[in-house]
């Protein structure tokens, strides 16, 4: 084994480790969350995901798929490679795909299915899954103990030392992080005290493994897809206390990224995506944890960067898992694997720490717009089973794997995607709330004595229902984004009483005062058709409605059963169609406003072309599901 480390010493960590989860739930909570209690740097915090209760509406529907989906899998399947990489039996049948026995990123799942139990079983308060985790924790704690080093994974420490030599290597740090991060979310959310002794005893191993390295050698080591290794430790260090954590966490700071961002210069051409941007949520963490103004750039240029000049429509970023331009290019940047999930949900965690530097309402629109076209959608109804990509070239469709035999990246973060969906509704400052997303739920706000309910069948409609539940009169601050679609206005009621006063697009609607109970607020955000151009071509258009996508419908032709599915996956291999996209058709616009050849269609959110030469029926791309379809178009300008 790698690392010179004895039982006798591994046990000795194991038992400070058990002394570091016995610290007080709210402290592990309120970092583990992405804000430091009482801090200067972060002015608004998310609420705890567990004082968050979905109400039906899409976000329920998809969550309680998901939590089936999550139970449907054996856990003991997962722990396989593991208990063999230890030298422990195990009669389970392996799985496939990127989890099979000769896939060098097996393990990566356990990872992410530790957090989605962690997630689901906080949000959606499901003991059987804090069951789960428990039981994945136990195995995964004896693995380790057999061992006797603090290693603990799916696959043997070879692959390390084939990363320290710089052969051939499918990015074992990679893997490493998503065990850490499972093991930490199973900590801080579910208290469970064993999840922190396995992760002390794995960090003990990393930090032994890297402390031999020198600055360039280690250089080369972060040239190797590693995950969030730097965010994982940053927060390990928030949890116990611990500056030893921030600077083993420092050494997977990669500077060769971070110096350019630093310097406000997008050198992003040619770096794999998802490899870049856990990077920089890393960045995110060691600003809060240390103030250094420089990690602060390095995030908030990168954030504004990308969300600016390199997001598509959707809000997702990367084609072909890649940026292949220059920033602001992106027509030529179309593809059936553009965009990696992924990349939307590494970018939907670096929102919410830029979101809590400046409550910035545009951090807030990014975000509806990211979750409800590059998140929402990405989920089969019939299985659970979560995307690879979300194909923005016309005439492709939406590819999913097969249940146990894939398990690509972005089934795992897809997983915790669709596990935490309460977890950036409402924020908080000292004054009040910040309603930032239209998501039927309901927020309990202890501090205030409060509990706010919110009624929404939005996007169907275009109105929210605020309502607040208290036993005593409660002054705070209640602040409800107005967001930037809302061009044509809007209104506020307070009590059937309509208020004079509303907002402007991307700002807070505030009302600070003394809130009573069954005092409700309700607002209306009219949507209205809108284009989102290229950058660098204006001719190619995505039609919008609100915040939503809409998608063309271009039929189903040749999508046979099989061809809707990836094939089994191969090791180290992405899903491929096994069918050619179709055609889509062009457009001649009749003036500026797209309502002069785009009209509704006679049901919520469906639209139809008028006067062109093919028309389409028009619907929000999360609604797509086993069909072709398109996004982007090109489009004529005034035409007569």
């Amino acid at each position: 084994m790698t690392g010179n480390v004895t039982r006798r010493e591994f046990v000795a960590g194991a038992a400070a480790a058990a002394a570091v989860a016995a610290l007080p739930a709210w402290p592990r909570r309120a970092w583990a969350s992405g804000a430091a209690p009482h801090s200067t740097i972060v002015l608004v915090r998310p609420f705890d995901l567990a004082r968050v209760q979905l109400r039906p509406g899409p976000f329920l529907d998809n969550a309680q798929i998901a939590r089936a989906h999550l139970l449907s899998i054996d856990p003991d399947r997962l722990l396989h490679m593991f208990r063999l990489t230890a030298g422990l039996p195990s009669s389970a049948q392996p799985l496939g795909g990127w989890e099979a026995p000769v896939n060098e990123l097996r393990g990566h799942y356990t990872g992410h299915y530790l957090s989605g139990c962690a997630l689901m079983g906080t949000s959606m308060r499901e003991p059987a899954l804090r069951v789960r985790g428990a039981h994945i924790v136990s195995a995964l704690a004896e693995c380790q103990q057999t061992l006797g080093t603090g290693y603990v994974s799916a696959f043997p420490d070879v692959l390390f030392d084939r990363l320290r030599e710089g052969k051939s290597a499918w990015a074992p740090f990679y893997t490493i992080h998503k065990i850490m991060a499972g093991l930490l979310d199973t900590y801080t959310y579910t208290g469970n005290a064993q999840a922190m002794t396995v992760l002390a005893g794995l960090a003990g191993w990393v930090e032994r493994w890297v402390a031999p390295l020198g600055d360039e050698a280690m250089g080369r080591i972060l040239e190797r897809e590693y995950g969030g290794m730097n965010e994982v430790l940053y927060n390990l260090s928030a949890v116990t206390g611990k500056v030893g954590y921030a600077d083993l966490a420092h050494r997977f700071d990669h500077e060769r990224v971070f110096g350019p961002l630093a310097e406000g210069r997008d050198e992003l051409k040619g770096l794999h995506v998802n490899t870049t941007i856990p990077k920089i949520i890393g960045a995110a963490r060691r600003y809060e944890l240390t103030g250094e103004s420089r990690y602060h750039r390095v995030a908030d240029y990168f954030w504004r960067e990308v969300t600016g000049r390199r997001a598509y429509c959707t809000g997702g970023t990367s084609n072909g898992e890649d940026w292949g331009s220059e920033p602001g290019v992106l027509s030529t940047q179309l593809s059936g694997y553009t965009q990696e999930c992924c990349t939307t949900y590494n970018m939907l965690k670096l929102t919410r720490h830029v979101f809590g530097w400046t409550a910035d309402p545009r951090c807030a629109d990014f975000y509806e717009r990211a979750l409800f076209n590059g998140i929402l959608g990405t989920q089969h109804p019939a299985n659970g089973m979560t995307l690879y990509y979300v194909p923005l070239a016309s005439g492709y469709w939406k590819l999913f794997g097969h249940p146990n035999e894939s398990f690509w990246c972005c089934n795992g973060t897809g997983l915790e995607s669709f596990s935490k969906f309460g977890d950036s509704i409402y924020f908080q400052d000292d004054a009040g709330i910040y309603v930032n997303l239209f998501i039927a739920s309901e927020l309990d706000y202890p501090e205030r004595g409060v509990r706010l309910v919110q009624d929404t069948k939005f996007p169907v409609e275009d109105t929210t229902r605020l309502t607040v539940h208290c036993a005593h009169p409660a002054r705070f601050a209640l602040r409800v984004r107005v967001p930037y679609w809302a061009t044509r206005g809007g209104s506020a009621a307070l009590n059937g009483r309509p208020l004079d006063a509303f907002a402007a697009p991307s700002s807070y609607l505030v009302l600070d005062r003394t809130w009573r109970d069954g005092d409700r607020l309700d607002l209306t955000f009219p949507m209205s058709l809108h284009a989102d151009p290229m950058p660098d071509d204006p001719s190619v258009q995505a039609v919008m409605y609100g915040p939503l996508v809409l998608a063309g419908r271009l039929g189903t032709q040749g999508l046979t059963p099989d061809v809707l599915r990836a094939e089994p996956t191969k090791p180290r291999t992405v899903p491929e169609y096994k069918a050619e996209p179709v055609p889509a058709p062009s457009f001649v616009a009749r003036g500026d406003d797209l309502s002069s050849w785009i009209t509704p269609a006679g049901t919520p959110l469906t639209f139809h072309t008028v006067g062109q030469t093919a028309d389409v029926i028009l619907v929000p791309l999360n609604t797509v599901i086993d069909e072709r379809y398109a996004v982007y178009w090109n489009v004529a300008g005034n035409g007569t």
